[in-house]
């Protein structure tokens, strides 16, 4: 992949992925992403849209790749999102004996734009059966704590304050960036 070219487009699925198992036991998935740039025009105050592009993607499961069924439960019509992959050009003649060009994007990672939504993610379950030696070896698992701000902290003694000055949960509207209230 040293020669292809790296795209990311953000733009709104036009249908809800369709997922597929093909002859050789490989899982993919298909959809469309419609992209449409806007811009303002200072003389009316208005914003116009441009000409929208839609881009065919697809992506596979792999060994230890589950993108094309977490795409298929996630991802839905209508979701604006965020998708980074390669291009891919194919050749095909037509029904009319014509030869066309395809151009698809091989989707690497993809995901909603957290800029007009928000999302809840959750790790994909570990598989059940591991080695023993693997289990021993495995280091990091990553995942984020975000909601370890929701978990119950141990309670003190009556009029005994915690020790810990790290202890204390904060609240939603304390991080950076947020306006004091006057």
């Amino acid at each position: 992949m040293a020669n292809d070219i790296l795209v990311t487009v953000v733009g709104n699925l036009t249908a809800d992925p369709e997922i597929r198992t093909i002859p050789s036991g490989s899982t993919v998935v298909n959809f469309t992403v419609a992209s449409t740039p806007s811009r303002y025009d200072s003389r009316s105050g208005q914003w116009e849209d441009g000409e929208t592009t839609f881009l065919r993607c697809s992506a596979w499961n792999g060994q230890k790749r589950t993108l094309a069924t977490n795409i298929v439960q996630s991802l839905s019509k209508g979701q604006r999102v965020v998708a980074q992959g390669y291009m891919n050009q194919h050749d095909y003649t037509g029904n009319d004996g014509v030869t066309r060009t395809s151009i698809e994007l091989r989707v690497t990672a993809i995901g909603p734009d957290l800029s007009t939504q928000i999302a809840v993610c959750e790790r994909n379950p570990k598989p059940q059966q591991q080695p023993q030696a693997a289990q021993q070896q495995s280091g990091y698992t990553g995942g984020f704590a975000g909601a370890a701000r929701n978990r119950q902290q141990p309670q003190s003694q009556a009029g005994e304050e915690s020790q810990e000055p790290w202890a204390a949960g904060a609240t939603y509207g304390s991080g950076y960036g947020e306006e004091p209230e006057f």
